[in-house]
């Protein structure tokens, strides 16, 4: 299929321009306005069509857009493929808030061009381990999980749009790391509502300190945590039950690889991808083997749906959610 990436900084050119490539994607144009990332994708894929703008991209005879832009022309990229016809996968968040996030699907509802987003975190080793285990009932009910990506990064970036930007102009840990906590929470334990949040600014820049906790309809209540300002982090996840724990410490290792330069070929990583999984049982602590992660099911999914063969990967009900429950916790967080 014949794709084309509108903005090619860290999303495009880390995590969506390698995986198209593994999945057997033609990656015919890129569009970017910065010359040293004009300089990237002839490099990454010499025969590309590098263009200045969003109306030049969807110019191309495409099967497929995808949006790794920066947050504050989302809506605006994701417009402009529909209006030409041609499915398009917005990099999370869709939008930056519940109402443009509403508009892009219904837009695309209204032309009747295929939408969705890349929550791609659910196919880190942890969520494919975790969604087995929660199957197995070796944990029992469960009853609370904590989720985080907490990193400590002391020094404000000034280069760095995630940063700096107010939130209205789709800056800050909201929105960049809390979708993907939302997202993976609501896939394990179904729909949640938001019980209280704290949204702060350490560092003076954009909000850099985001926890979240969440009622499940199941009873499960999640608290998840997004922070660049965390000298001491803690596990990536905790899931306790009524007959055990789970405890993952470690990021999946997809990323670090993709920014490597690898590439999972043919749909699939050639070395392992699991994250160390644990169950505790108070003094007891038994590893598991885990589930290998793997990003490219994504986009294997995405040709799929296209051909008409499977359903989208991710649903617009659970993108409308993560930014229902986004908007609430920036409106509704506790100033401490």
């Amino acid at each position: 299929m014949r794709v084309g990436i509108a903005g090619y900084g860290l999303a495009g050119r880390y995590f969506h321009a390698p995986l198209l490539k593994g999945c057997g994607y033609e990656v015919v144009a890129i569009q970017t306005s910065n010359a040293e990332r004009a300089g990237h994708a002839v490099a990454d894929f010499p025969d590309v069509n590098v263009v200045a703008t969003i109306e030049e991209l969807v110019a191309h005879k495409l099967d497929l857009v995808v949006v790794a832009s920066a947050n504050l022309v989302h809506a605006e990229h994701a417009f402009a493929a529909i209006n030409a016809g041609i499915p398009v996968v917005v990099d999370k968040p869709m939008g930056r808030t519940f109402a443009e996030t509403a508009e892009i699907i219904s837009a695309g509802e209204r032309a009747g061009v295929p939408v969705s987003t890349f929550f791609n975190r659910r196919w880190d080793s942890d969520a494919l381990t975790i969604k087995k285990v929660l199957a197995s009932g070796v944990l029992g009910t469960i009853h609370r999980m904590d989720s985080r990506f907490e990193r400590f990064r002391p020094e404000l970036n000034k280069a760095s749009w995630r940063e700096n930007m107010s939130a209205a102009d789709g800056g800050g840990q909201l929105l960049d790391l809390q979708p993907h906590l939302i997202s993976t929470a609501i896939d394990w334990f179904g729909k949640a509502e938001l019980v209280t949040s704290t949204v702060r600014t350490i560092r003076g820049g954009a909000d850099d300190d985001a926890v979240l906790v969440l009622k499940h309809d199941s009873g499960v209540l999640s608290i998840l945590s997004a922070s660049v300002v965390v000298g001491a982090p803690g596990p990536r996840i905790r899931i306790l039950g009524s007959k055990g724990a789970l405890v993952i410490n470690d990021l999946d290792p997809q990323e670090a690889l993709l920014k490597a330069g690898k590439i999972p070929m043919g749909g699939k990583w050639d070395v392992p991808t699991k994250s160390k999984t644990f169950i505790h049982r108070g003094d007891s602590v038994e590893e598991i083997v885990g589930e290998d992660g793997n990003y490219a099911t994504f986009y294997t999914l995405v040709a799929g749906a296209i051909a008409g063969t499977n359903p989208w990967p991710i649903s617009n009900d659970d993108a409308l959610l993560v930014a229902q429950i986004i908007d609430q916790a920036r409106n509704n967080a506790l100033h401490v």
